[in-house]
């Protein structure tokens, strides 16, 4: 089934007639077609794409579950919505309340004369369970990730910048085939990889931890990673902080499949680096969830509600930070299944000395 007709599917569920969607992100669930603009509007019968003249060739070509139609020169994609909502007698019209702004939502309110009612969770419910097919997409990228990784470890030496180091992760991923990076890369080293999200500096990579967090876009679709290497020997205190963390990582990993809080997957994890005694330096959630955006909805973290739906996309990155010092993380991606979790990362996780 289409992914327009499974949104057409869950509209009487939000008592409500048609559908507006206007993110990029949720345009290209919907249509499988990327663009910068357009806005989709779905009905229980039908579905139109209206796009400007820079991508309505394109559109028609690749949207099949749709009417693309073409925004006139000097229109405004509203006044195609409104014609629209007028046409077709819609009375409640869904949107992206987690994504609209409060100025356009009321702009919309005064110029559709219809009910707007908020239903993001229409499309977050959607967009949490991948399909195979969506699944496979996410592996292409994580497998692209992944290359490209082995490729930048052998350049890693002391004249290199964190900065020279996320440069050639960036390039790589582009000459590779892949859209973009799914996020500006991490790249902190020394007493910079305390920084959970520190970013690459002009310091030269010296002897210490490297946190190298990464990822790719490819066909829409993104990759999340990270692993911590040393640079030269550790000394024991980093090599037990190294060990925390994979079992960390372990226990949570252990405890996710569908049906499950993400607070008590966070919990798992967390009680191992809380028993180590480090509890303190792990501030961050045990993960998210990943897909057409790095960062979804879903999220394992102390405060979540989220129940972990069978087919959902996680991130594995429990992470311990000592101020001024050291951090290590290490992240995988996990596809929740009824009985547990498949981790589609496919990366040594053992403390790399280089």
């Amino acid at each position: 089934m289409s992914n327009i007709n499974k949104i057409k599917q869950k509209l009487s569920q939000f008592n409500i007639n048609a559908m507006l969607i206007s993110s990029p992100s949720s345009r290209l669930y919907a249509t499988g077609f990327s663009s910068s603009a357009g806005m989709l509007l779905v009905t229980n019968d039908d579905a139109w794409f209206i796009i400007d003249s820079r991508y309505f060739e394109a559109a028609g070509q690749a949207i099949k579950d749709a009417n693309v139609i073409l925004l006139p020169k000097n229109d405004r994609y509203e006044n195609q919505v409104q014609a629209l909502i007028a046409k077709n007698n819609l009375a409640a019209i869904g949107f992206e309340d987690g994504t609209v702004t409060y100025a356009v939502h009321k702009s919309w309110e005064a110029k559709y004369g219809v009910e707007l009612i908020g239903a993001q969770k229409l499309l977050n419910e959607l967009r949490n369970v991948k399909s195979r097919d969506e699944l496979d997409c996410i592996i292409r990228a994580q497998r692209l990730s992944e290359q490209i990784f082995w490729e930048i470890l052998p350049l890693i030496n002391a004249n290199m910048t964190e900065k020279d180091l996320a440069a050639e992760f960036i390039y790589r991923a582009l000459k590779s085939g892949a859209d973009k990076e799914s996020f500006d890369p991490i790249v902190v080293s020394g007493p910079n990889s305390s920084l959970p999200h520190g970013v690459p500096g002009g310091n030269n990579i010296g002897n210490g931890f490297l946190t190298i967090d990464f990822g790719v876009r490819l066909d829409g679709w993104c990759s999340d990673t990270t692993r911590t290497v040393c640079v030269g020997q550790p000394d024991d205190e980093m090599v037990k902080v190294y060990e925390t963390v994979l079992a960390a990582q372990l226990a949570g990993i252990a405890a996710v499949r569908a049906g499950i809080n993400g607070a008590v997957v966070d919990a798992a994890a967390r009680k191992v680096i809380e028993d180590a005694g480090f509890g303190e330096y792990f501030g961050h959630a045990f993960g998210h969830s990943i897909g057409l955006e790095v960062h979804e909805t879903l999220s394992a973290s102390p405060i979540s509600k989220d129940i972990l739906p069978a087919g959902a996309v996680i991130s594995a990155e429990p992470g311990i930070y000592l101020p001024g010092r050291f951090g290590v993380r290490i992240e995988d991606t996990l596809y929740v299944t009824e009985d547990g979790c498949e981790n589609i990362t496919n990366l040594p996780k053992n403390l790399m000395v280089i």
